[in-house]
């Protein structure tokens, strides 16, 4: 390496470090030798590091220090101690002795176990009184300072293995009391020159020999012309910025909004809150379906009950009991109104479906909409599995509409989202047919995943919501597991986290 252009980068903080490195290498050394801040002085020495004119290394020592209370006694003495000496005149009820050492109360029990341990103490009991006198042995230890108050005096912090074998005594008997002392690990920080450092080292380096920045007034009075300016190291290692941005699921969502917008869509609205008419019931969904029971779905106890549209409520009672006049034979069941006016957590984004045809017209059609939007679900957490959860949803209503324009909506929304194979499968739903689970091809596992579920609404749904049999092509998408691939994750828990790591390095969406 060529040392006058090391030198010539030297930052000024690495030029008063780099002569103190010859004299000492611990950091606390190196600060009082520069008299450079610490936050300067780390700075320095991770800049010569990179440059390869020191090594860093770290020192692991377990290092004794004083707890609240044990600089408290430090100053005062033990609490035992102040109890010891109240009674070195003779036996007296422990009342007594407790108020004359004007120790705390919860610091008489702690004491009287210390001192009985130390056979210092006898209690005896007289009458309704407890009586506490000092024995022989606590006399004596009484004219002379324990080992744990000697300890207690010294220099803190310590290191552990520095401590005498009659310290360590006095520190195991301190540690089974609480805040008293405290052992903690602690990193020392060294600096060592290397060959190439020492060669720098030896030579003559001017803390002031280098300009480190051009001023308005040096470029005005041309003073600058006979000055030797620090060379830029463009190979330092710098801090990594981290700015601010939105989650990463944020992003995607934002994402599929516009690409449902580009298709000329509208987003749709709605309440979390719904009644099981809406959620279910307007849906063609039995009322005897299993996904009403507790343990697929979220009831709300108060309230118990909302409100029904009242010009709905007769068609779908009879389009359920009997088919009403979509020429289905319904569920062959009676109809409760109070089942369906039970309140629920939203379990699919297809109850805004159902409340945006229900207020269409005719002359509205065709209309395109869409959702983005939470739902939940009583299932089991899982890593394929959530209980809340991102919806995609979507709906075309148009008298023309067919399953192959379903299908290339759902092949353009796939492709737009990264995947490249995508198959439509039969499957069954409740509120349509013919209905399809949507499929994607799995990158890196080869094998294909589902996704979601559509299909077209039957009559039982479209004719009582709005009024005449049309089309309506529907698709509900899981968002969740739609991204894990693009973002790497294995485990659909993982994109809720909330690891400061993962959101800080996480790609961005493809915007």
């Amino acid at each position: 390496m060529d040392t006058e252009k090391i030198i010539s980068s030297l930052h000024p903080l690495e030029r008063k470090v780099l002569p103190a490195l010859n004299k000492c290498s611990l950091l606390d050394d190196i600060i009082k030798e520069t008299g450079l801040k610490e936050v300067e002085v780390m700075r320095a020495l991770q800049w010569l590091q990179n440059k390869g004119i020191i090594t860093i290394k770290e020192d692991v020592r377990e290092i004794v220090g004083l707890d609240s209370l044990g600089r408290e006694y430090s100053k005062k003495g033990l609490p035992e101690t102040a109890l010891l000496n109240s009674i070195k005149e003779g036996a007296m009820p422990l009342e007594d002795a407790f108020k004359k050492s004007k120790i705390k109360k919860d610091e008489l029990n702690i004491s009287i176990g210390a001192l009985k341990s130390k056979a210092a103490i006898s209690l005896t009991k007289k009458g309704n009184k407890l009586y506490i006198e000092a024995t022989p042995r606590g006399r004596q230890m009484s004219e002379k300072e324990s080992l744990e108050e000697k300890f207690l005096k010294k220099n803190f912090p310590i290191e552990l293995k520095s401590l005498k074998e009659e310290e360590k005594f006095a520190l195991d008997i301190l540690k089974k009391r609480k805040d008293i002392v405290k052992i903690a690990l602690s990193k020392i920080k060294r600096a060592e020159l290397t060959d190439f450092g020492k060669k720098i080292a030896s030579s003559r380096i001017d803390p002031e020999g280098f300009i480190d920045s051009l001023t308005p007034e040096m470029i005005k009075t041309g003073a600058w012309k006979n000055k030797r300016f620090r060379a830029y190291d463009l190979k330092i290692n710098v801090p990594k910025i981290y700015g601010g941005k939105r989650h990463f699921v944020t992003q995607a969502i934002n994402y599929v909004k516009r690409i449902w917008l580009d298709l000329g869509f509208k987003e749709m609205a709605g309440s979390l809150v719904q009644t099981s008419f809406w959620d279910l019931d307007a849906l063609f969904v039995p009322q005897d379906h299993p996904a009403r029971e507790m343990q697929d779905t979220f009831y709300i106890k108060d309230p118990k009950y909302g409100k029904l549209p009242a010009h709905l409520v007769d068609k779908i009672r009879q389009t359920h009991e009997n088919g009403w006049v979509t020429k289905s034979k319904g569920w062959q069941c009676k109809w409760s109104e109070s089942i369906a006016k039970e309140n629920l957590l939203r379990t699919h984004t297809t109850v805004l479906s159902a409340q945006t045809i229900a207020k269409m017209k005719k002359e509205d059609m065709p209309a395109k909409f869409f959702s983005v939007k939470k739902v939940f679900r009583n299932e089991t957490l899982s890593w394929k599995s959530l209980f809340e959860f991102i919806q995609v949803e979507g709906i075309v209503v148009d008298p023309d509409a067919n399953f192959k324009h379903l299908k290339g909506y759902l092949r353009e929304f796939f492709t737009k989202m990264g995947f490249k194979d995508v198959r439509i499968r039969p499957a069954h739903f409740p509120y349509t047919e013919p209905s399809a689970e949507i499929e994607v091809l799995h990158p890196s596992k080869n094998k294909w995943v589902e996704l979601g579920g559509s299909g077209i609404f039957r009559p039982e749904v479209t004719k009582p919501l709005i009024g005449i049999e049309v089309p309506v092509l529907a698709w509900g998408l899981g968002l969740e597991r739609s991204i894990m691939e693009y973002y790497n994750v294995g485990d659909i828990r993982d994109l809720y986290k909330n690891d400061l790591k993962q959101l800080r390095e996480i790609k961005a969406w493809m915007m």
